[in-house]
């Protein structure tokens, strides 16, 4: 960091954040720190953080005066969103070559004048002027670009701002730039919001911006947790407080990118079919398939959810027929009826044994994928296929969502050592299923597990190769906090021996760290709705006579099941509540793909 000269001629040497650190041990202020991140986390009125976050860095610096300003570089001005102490001009705008704000901007780096009166163009004036000395002001940046300042005043005469204290509002301006970034995002939205076209693309936007923002410092406020740990145990917090700091940085770039990458609205009658069109459009150029959209009836705007989800349904269904089915030619249909919306997806590839691709266990990934999107609005979905003769998918569901369209996302968490993979996971999951909220991600293991009980996941996506705690361990540990956690395990190969053992202790799903994003969110979005979906090479592996997907309990449990014995005896036999069998046999019915009791039986009968 570059520094300013003082009116002395005593140049600042550059710091960094780490530099600060060193001086917060044992200093009880540092709790501003984790309270800090605690407000950010859970509020989102922009000017009531801005004040917070300045008064933050005011108690760690002992001032009593500051503000916080936004820049408008375009303009040339700024404006005092927050004005503490002396002075008071909060809300005024001035022009971007006076006061601290336009050293900062001249400068491009943060300044450290040793009294007020060297700032040129300073807008305090009379008696008010004289109470000011020292003063540091740190940029506020977003992408490269200065968005705003925050500056600190000095009523000491002799105090005289350090690289620690610098590196200290440079820190809290990081938190400040999330805010301004945020508030932005809910302005442009709100202006979205008068275009009555694209009002759901708002709603969209400001849900992604929660969500990344609230990942992110979930991820700053357990890196500080552990900071706090450190100093109580007089060890040193650097890397802790490095990291927070790294995690902060990372939630302001995905905050902007979120609001660059926000997509096309689906809730408008014609916007979902431009988008059909678009994806068959795509499919005679990728393949050569001679395609045809066909619209019967009035269309009518849809539900964002239900106009999302059949579109998912319609591009999952193209895909499986680019990928699968070897077709010349492919027809979609949007019919429009009076209470209900169908979606049909005809194509005259070589067709599937339909019974043996949906029966469970070895139910397809993908056509249970399409099943789950239609039962989410409340709807049906029938397939109908000749191997030789093509396959036909009809999927019909109410204009108005199901109770269980309305619920909220899956939430997931998601940990690899890497930090790319961590982020392309991300990304992925997020690009390819709107359902999935990924509320945390760790490149640590431990504190992994240790966040589990903060974030509550549906899900836990993990590699099965991690160092020090594997996937077995990490899937033990999460089980042993919640019997119910469901934990999905990236594995090299199938044929891992690990892979027994992950489901031994209670893993839900596997897939290969090769495969498709598609299937990677299908195994995902399975687990999260409690269904152990498992590719036939894992389940012919995992199904072996022993059982190793089932726990002990759980097999005693199906031995007397497959006798026939009704619950009660079950429990007096095992010496167990009632509820306790009821809950076995629930989860040995999801993991062994078994319909209902009587399957289940003879499933065990095949196997002896």
């Amino acid at each position: 960091m570059e520094r300013a000269k003082s009116a002395t001629g005593t140049e600042v040497p550059p710091n960094t954040t780490t530099d600060a650190t060193t001086a917060l041990r044992g200093d009880p202020r540092f709790d501003a720190l984790v309270t800090m991140a605690a407000d950010l986390a859970g509020r989102f009125d922009t000017a009531r953080l801005l004040e917070r976050i300045l008064g933050h860095a005011m108690a760690l610096l002992g001032c009593a005066d500051g503000s916080i300003c936004t820049v408008d570089e375009a303009s040339r001005t700024y404006r005092k969103e927050v004005d503490v102490g002396v002075g008071c001009l909060q809300g005024q705008t001035f022009p971007l070559d006076e006061g601290v704000t336009g050293e900062v901007v001249r400068a491009r780096r943060s300044v450290v004048f040793d009294e007020y009166s060297e700032v040129r163009g300073g807008h305090i004036s009379g008696s008010d002027r004289a109470q000011l000395h020292a003063v540091v002001g740190v940029p506020i940046m977003a992408d490269g670009a200065i968005i705003g300042t925050c500056v600190v005043f000095s009523r000491d005469p002799v105090r005289r701002f350090s690289e620690t204290d610098v590196a200290l509002v440079e820190l809290f301006a990081t938190y400040a730039a999330i805010a301004i970034a945020n508030a932005r995002l809910h302005a442009l939205a709100a202006e979205k919001e008068s275009q009555a076209a694209i009002l759901a693309e708002r709603e969209r936007v400001v849900r992604d911006v929660h969500d990344t923002v609230g990942r992110g410092l979930a991820t700053v406020l357990l890196h500080l947790d552990e900071a706090e740990r450190t100093i109580g145990r007089a060890g040193e917090p650097t890397a802790a407080l490095a990291r927070a700091r790294t995690a902060a940085r990372s939630a302001l770039t995905e905050t902007q990118r979120t609001v660059l990458g926000a997509g096309p609205t689906l809730q408008d009658a014609a916007s979902l079919a431009d988008a059909i069109g678009l994806e068959l459009a795509w499919m005679e150029t990728a393949a050569s398939i001679q395609t045809r959209l066909i619209v019967i009836g009035e269309p009518v705007a849809l539900p964002s959810e239900t106009g999302r989800q059949l579109f998912r349904i319609v591009q999952e269904s193209l895909t499986n027929v680019l990928e699968h089915a070897a077709a010349r030619s492919v027809r979609v249909g949007l019919v429009y009826g009076g209470s209900t919306m169908t979606v049909l997806v005809e194509d005259d590839g070589h067709g599937f044994d339909v019974a043996a691709a949906t029966a469970p266990p070895r139910r397809a990934l993908g056509l249970q994928g399409l099943l789950a999107r239609a039962q989410h609005l409340g709807g049906t979905l029938q397939i109908e296929s000749t191997p030789q003769w093509g396959t036909r998918i009809r999927a019909e569901v109410p204009r108005q969502p199901s109770v269980e369209a309305t619920r909220g996302r899956w939430r997931v968490l998601v940990v690899h050592e890497h930090e790319l993979v961590r982020a392309g996971l991300v990304r992925l999951l997020g690009d390819h299923e709107t359902d999935i909220q990924v509320v945390g991600e760790f490149a640590d293991a431990a504190r992994a597990v240790e966040a589990y009980e903060l974030l509550r996941p549906n899900v836990v996506l993990a590699p099965m190769e991690h160092p020090r705690i594997d996937g077995v361990a990490i899937t033990s540990y999460l089980r042993a906090i919640d019997p119910e956690a469901a934990v999905v395990l990236l594995v090299p190969s199938f044929a891992d021996e690990r892979v027994r053992g992950a489901a031994q202790v209670g893993a839900t799903g596997f897939v290969e760290e090769q495969t498709d994003a598609a299937s990677l969110t299908r195994a995902v979005v399975a687990a999260a709705r409690g269904d152990a979906l498992l590719s036939p090479e894992v389940f012919s592996r995992l199904t072996a006579p022993d059982d190793p997907l089932l726990t002990p309990r759980e097999r005693e449990v199906r031995e007397l099941v497959a006798q026939g014995l009704p619950d009660k005896q079950i429990a007096t036999a095992l010496r167990i509540s009632v509820k306790t069998v009821e809950k076995h046999v629930g989860s040995i019915l999801r993991k062994t793909g078994a319909a209902n009791r009587t399957a289940l039986a003879g499933l065990t009968a095949h196997r002896d």
